[in-house]
């Protein structure tokens, strides 16, 4: 025991000696780690008497005790130490000018999304979602797409290869279209609805990405004809490029959901080389450009939809989001919306604070 107390006062003060936590950590090691010499004693319990082990036993623990005990005081100490120097050291200059702090920027598409729900909202439309995880039934078949489609060849759509409980091809979605009969078959009729979100196909240039963003839109109503498509695709035309003299031509087209069907053409002007949407398709420094397709809802759609075609009426019409912003904002190649460059985002990006408004412009920078 006389040994055991000159192990344990030379320790205490090796420690109360130890100048850095590093120190303190080392002395630690030595004494309460796997090899050090009071775990040692510790082991040597087992091999006691239980005499001895009545009779040592509380000796050897309280041992440890104060040497822990000291550890964890002296660190606290030099931890203490070390943070009052580093707050020393770290002194701050408050007559300089405030660093640039980095800030972040909202991105085209985000911004142009935004613009297109306070249009629509402003039209009394309701802003609808639905999952970019798709089965076939929703994103073809109730849209009246035959089997025999070319959109639902393994070439156009990725698929996964599991179905769904009821055996059902799942992809992930080419359109928001499914979101139209997910919203017919949920709240019925009349529905005035825009569906805006990522869709995915497979396809990638300069002009086409496998993940881009579209809106669609649909109006459920009695009464229903293709004047009032024409009516609120003119309207949204004229808010979205703030301009008055936006002139369209509607051609005869043709999709499965849609029946009558039209792509929408919308006039452009040429300015140093570049479309400008405006002005007549027909004039000498003009022409004509495609910016929608469109139609009223096919009978089999509606019936998809749980409504029944006599009744209720509809038209729908859907564009690119991304495309959208490259016409109004001036940008030539749509897969650098998704290179994740800084660069271009400061550049192109929107501030926090420009929140589209009609009053205020959808289109204003601050």
């Amino acid at each position: 025991m006389e040994q055991l107390d000159q192990q344990q006062t030379e320790t205490l003060a090796a420690i109360a000696d130890a100048a850095t936590p590093d120190a303190v950590e080392a002395i630690r090691v030595a004494a309460l780690g796997k090899q050090g010499w009071v775990s040692a004693l510790l082991k040597s319990l087992g091999g006691m008497t239980p005499e001895q082990r009545t009779s040592e036993g509380p000796k050897i623990q309280g041992v440890r005790e104060a040497v822990t005990a000291a550890l964890a005081s002296r660190k606290a100490v030099l931890e203490s130490a070390v943070l009052e120097a580093r707050l020393a050291a770290e002194t701050v200059d408050l007559s300089l000018p405030a660093p640039e702090m980095p800030k972040g920027s909202i991105h085209p598409v985000a911004q142009v999304m935004d613009e297109l729900a306070e249009i629509f909202a402003d039209m009394g439309f309701a802003v609808a979602s639905g999952p970019e995880i798709e089965d076939d039934w929703h994103n073809f078949t109730a849209l009246n797409m035959p089997e025999t489609h070319p959109a639902r060849a393994m070439h156009d759509t990725f698929y996964f290869p599991d179905k769904d409980a009821d055996g059902r091809s799942m992809l992930l979605r080419t359109h928001t279209s499914p979101v139209q009969i997910r919203t017919m078959l949920k709240e019925g009729a009349p529905l005035r609805i825009i569906a805006p979100g990522r869709v995915y196909r497979s396809d990638s240039d300069a002009t086409h990405t496998p993940m881009f963003h579209q809106i669609e839109g649909l109006v459920i109503d009695k009464g229903i004809h293709l004047g009032h498509l024409k009516w609120t695709l003119e309207t949204f035309l004229k808010a979205f490029f703030e301009r008055e003299d936006i002139v369209l031509r509607l051609r005869p087209s043709y999709f499965p959901f849609t029946e009558p069907s039209v792509e929408v053409d919308v006039g452009y002007t040429l300015v140093g080389g570049k479309r400008v949407v405006g002005g007549s398709g027909d004039a000498a420094d003009g022409g004509w450009m495609e910016v929608l397709g469109s139609g009223m809802v096919n009978r089999k759609v509606i019936e998809f939809g749980g409504l029944d075609p006599d009744e209720w009426q509809g038209f729908a019409f859907g564009t690119g989001v991304d495309r959208l912003a490259m016409l109004k904002y001036g940008l030539d190649d749509l897969r650098a919306f998704f290179d994740g460059d800084a660069r271009w985002l400061g550049h192109y990006g929107f501030g926090a604070l420009d929140v589209p408004t009609l009053s205020g412009g959808v289109g204003v920078r601050s």
